[in-house]
């Protein structure tokens, strides 16, 4: 099964002085990232902090960028939690204001924990939601969560939810991951986390990419997107792998933060809430560098 390759942001989540969050410099890189080519937004995922903010702060943010005019059909919030009440609002609030899906990662607190486990978790919300129309992408992040989407767990879910089970996002950064969900469950959208794999996993019949650094580099990707299969094509890999490859090698959220701050030409955008920390002046010329090349300031 074929499915149209798209890019999704995982959205910054900027902080006002205080650290609320920033609803209005929320919006404006959301109309942004949007505006130069992003075909959706994935925000309230690890790049956005969700896991520094409350169930209450995440619907209002929601709530915010829909009453902006951005498309709900366009969002696919992230909702997993470690309590599953929570996942459960989060994904019922998102399914209400009729967002394409939800990216849910699996309870992640608890290690070592069995795929039945892990299966009655989904389970669980999604029967709780008792929405026909909740969509479900699945966000395999091990190195994070420690509770891994087995191949398994995919195709129980998938047959036990026909259609509520859309997708995979994967940030393992293994692409022999991602091939293999595609290869075993071309029925769903996959995505890989880098765009750098983006060639691959549209050759392969994937979905397209969440990756982090396209808060800073959409319009790159997105000419990716469009020119696969062209003359252009290994040209515009090597702009979008450029500016990741800068990411790799820097303290991620709180780069990826910076840099769309530089962008914008408002530090405001740079807040962290804690545990991060702010980039020091050891990774400013590496952020300026990578600004530049999205930009096309300089060359791959």
């Amino acid at each position: 099964m074929s499915h149209k390759i798209e890019l999704f942001v995982p959205a910054i989540t900027p902080f006002a002085e205080d650290l609320s969050v920033d609803t209005d410099r929320l919006v404006a890189h959301a109309k942004a990232l949007l505006d130069a080519g992003a075909h959706g937004l994935a925000p309230f995922g690890t790049t956005s902090e969700a896991n520094s903010m409350s169930v209450s702060e995440r619907m209002a943010a929601l709530e915010a960028l829909v009453d902006a005019g951005i498309p709900a059909s366009s969002l696919i919030p992230g909702t997993g939690c470690t309590a599953l009440p929570d996942t459960i609002a989060l994904s019922a609030h998102a399914t209400r204001l009729g967002c394409r899906g939800v990216l849910m990662l699996p309870p992640f607190y608890y290690k070592g924990v069995s795929d039945d486990g892990v299966y009655a978790a989904y389970a669980h919300v999604i029967d709780a939601v008792g929405a026909s129309d909740l969509g479900v992408y699945l966000y395999h992040i091990p190195q994070m969560s420690g509770v891994p989407i087995t191949h398994a767990l995919i195709e129980r879910l998938m047959k036990a939810y026909p259609g509520t089970i859309r997708g995979l996002k994967d940030s393992a950064g293994k692409w022999e991951y991602a091939r293999d969900v595609i290869a075993a469950f071309p029925e769903i959208a996959t995505y890989s986390a880098s765009e750098s794999m983006i060639v691959d996993n549209a050759a392969a019949g994937g979905a397209g990419c969440i990756s982090a650094s396209s808060n800073v580099n959409p319009a790159g990707i997105r000419r990716l997107i469009d020119g696969l299969g062209s003359d252009a094509q290994d040209a515009l890999l090597a702009q979008v792998s450029a500016v990741r490859k800068i990411f790799e090698g820097l303290p991620l959220i709180p780069a990826i933060k910076a840099a769309v701050a530089r962008q914008h030409g408002d530090d405001g955008f740079a807040r962290l809430r804690p545990p991060f920390v702010a980039t020091g002046p050891e990774h400013e010329a590496a952020i300026a560098q990578a600004v530049d090349l999205a930009a096309g300031k300089v060359p791959a």
